[in-house]
């Protein structure tokens, strides 16, 4: 299971790169492999606000339909609009062009966040 270093991770297994005071976040190696084929995503809107363990939108594989939860609270400014026709970039790429959206925020809960080194403990990898 591939687990970047640069990144941040959540126990609902989402990752987050924060760049300033943006934040890009997306699901990880682990989520993508246990839910299976994605053959849809709904995307948050451009310009919601979400607080933290918010909703972001839904996944549906060919085993489930899951939920994307916030793992930051701020405003939405940006979608990955390549999910809608192409949601199996989240299997096949998920750290790359399987991102999710770009949250604005003022402020971030570090103690929902885990280094990869956590991250990696708590799912076996």
């Amino acid at each position: 299971m591939n687990v970047p270093s640069h990144l941040q991770y959540t126990k609902d297994h989402e990752w987050v790169s924060i760049n300033g005071s943006q934040a890009k976040v997306g699901i990880t190696d682990y989520a993508q492999d246990a839910l299976g084929d994605i053959v849809y995503i709904q995307l948050p809107e451009v310009g919601s606000e979400i607080s933290l363990h918010d909703g972001l939108g839904e996944i549906e594989s060919t085993k489930s339909v899951n939920d994307v939860y916030a793992p930051i609270a701020g405003r939405v400014v940006s979608i990955n609009d390549l999910l809608t026709a192409t949601p199996e970039l989240l299997n096949s790429d998920p750290y790359g062009d399987g991102w999710i959206c770009v949250v604005e925020f003022s402020t971030i809960d570090e103690s929902v966040l885990m280094s990869p080194e956590e991250y990696q403990a708590l799912t076996g990898a």
